[in-house]
């Protein structure tokens, strides 16, 4: 199952790292990343695949929530199917 991964928060030394070190830790590989610095605002976006996650979708949703919480970012992960069926015109 493929996924989409957004990350926000304040520029700082090591973002990519440490979403890229939990999605890794659960077995997901990512197939392409985007990011940019606005003024001083880190923004990234990943396509996932998280068939071979070591949990279950909710969970990881859960981390990821969790870690940005601690890091001061907003991290959210949809379903790609979902991602594009809310972005559909």
């Amino acid at each position: 199952m493929r996924a989409i991964v957004t990350v926000i928060g304040k520029d700082r030394v090591g973002i990519i790292a440490e979403v890229c070190t939990v999605l890794a830790a659960r077995g997901v590989n990512i197939l392409d990343i985007s990011q940019t610095v606005l003024q001083e605002y880190f923004t990234m976006i990943m396509l996932a695949d998280a068939g071979a996650c070591a949990a279950t979708f909710s969970e990881l949703a859960e981390e990821l929530r969790q870690t940005g919480a601690e890091k001061a970012l907003d991290i959210r992960i949809q379903r790609e199917d979902i991602f594009n069926a809310m972005h559909r015109i």
